[in-house]
């Protein structure tokens, strides 16, 4: 499922991932539900289900390259939109038009916001991803390990968590643009979409509302190795990791990474605190995909509680 290319010398390494096992992504599954969520199950909530997740990789795959502003990138949301849809949820686009090295590009970011307590007035929690692959034009890259995990395993986790009574309201978001278009060490070709969805959360003055992120990506890896983010938020890591040696699960590794190149941060010269965010990304064996923890750093004021 996944490209036998690596990536050229002109951009940070990353290795050849094997191919996305449903076990792999039904993992991380198992953690945000146990430990993110604070939810009350009802017995008959279902499980996560990875062979589910992976068939979503497939399908994805199957598009092709999914790169920002082409028909790939259309086709996926067609796909991703119909699956939400086919669960009874409303998707909420956000499209923008950003200004990339290749001139102006339409990008759009999905949202699916499942309810909690109607009188909770506690903010909600974010799980975000992305669907969108990087550009390459020597071979086709379709990022079943990189953009087709993180996106399959966000429309599996809303097919679980739509008829559970969750203790806040969850949302789920699909970023676009996240992949840079030439480098991701070139001026502001870094993640459009996140940066968008922070500025437009700004104007509409709805970033307070945001109590934490758990970004998720390249978490479909069949040797799943994933080292604590060190520039995530402490506690909300220890969380993860807490539920994970509850669950014996040995992919999530007490071993601290930084993930690198975040220099540019998503809001321009905004002075903001970040956000309270948990990256839960495959680092293993040197594969530190330069500008990831970029992605995860949307910011907001922030909070003490």
């Amino acid at each position: 499922l996944t490209s036998s290319q690596s990536r050229t010398t002109a951009m940070p390494h990353r290795r050849r991932a094997t191919p996305a096992t449903p076990s792999a992504v039904a993992i991380i599954a198992l953690l945000v539900g146990a430990g993110c969520a604070g939810a009350q199950t009802p017995a008959a909530a279902p499980a996560f289900d990875g062979a589910r997740a992976h068939e979503h990789i497939r399908q994805l795959v199957a598009i092709g390259p999914r790169v920002a502003g082409t028909p790939g990138a259309q086709k996926a949301r067609d796909y991703i939109t119909a699956q939400l849809k086919a669960l009874g949820l409303t998707v909420e686009e956000q499209p923008f038009e950003a200004r990339t090295p290749a001139g102006p590009t339409r990008m759009v970011n999905l949202r699916v916001t499942l309810p909690g307590p109607s009188s909770s007035g506690q903010g909600r929690l974010i799980i975000a991803g992305h669907y969108d692959t990087k550009l390459f034009r020597e071979f086709a890259f379709v990022g079943a390990n990189d953009g087709g995990s993180s996106a399959a395993f966000l429309i599996e986790l809303a097919r679980v968590l739509k008829d559970r009574k969750n203790a806040l309201p969850i949302e789920l978001l699909f970023l676009d643009g996240e992949e840079a278009v030439v480098d991701w060490n070139t001026g502001n070709d870094n993640p459009y979409g996140s940066r968008y969805y922070v500025e437009a959360a700004r104007k509409a003055g709805t970033l307070p509302q945001i109590r934490a992120l758990v970004l998720v990506d390249m978490i479909g890896d069949r040797d799943l190795q994933i080292s604590r983010e060190s520039n995530s938020t402490a506690w909300l890591t220890d969380i993860i990791w807490g539920a994970a040696r509850r669950l014996n699960r040995r992919e999530f590794i007490d071993r601290e990474t930084p993930i690198e190149d975040d220099h540019r941060s998503p809001v321009g010269q905004q002075r903001l605190s970040r956000i309270h965010v948990a990256c839960v990304i495959s680092a293993a064996r040197g594969d530190r995909r330069r500008g990831r923890r970029t992605r995860a750093r949307v910011t907001v004021p922030e909070r003490s509680d």
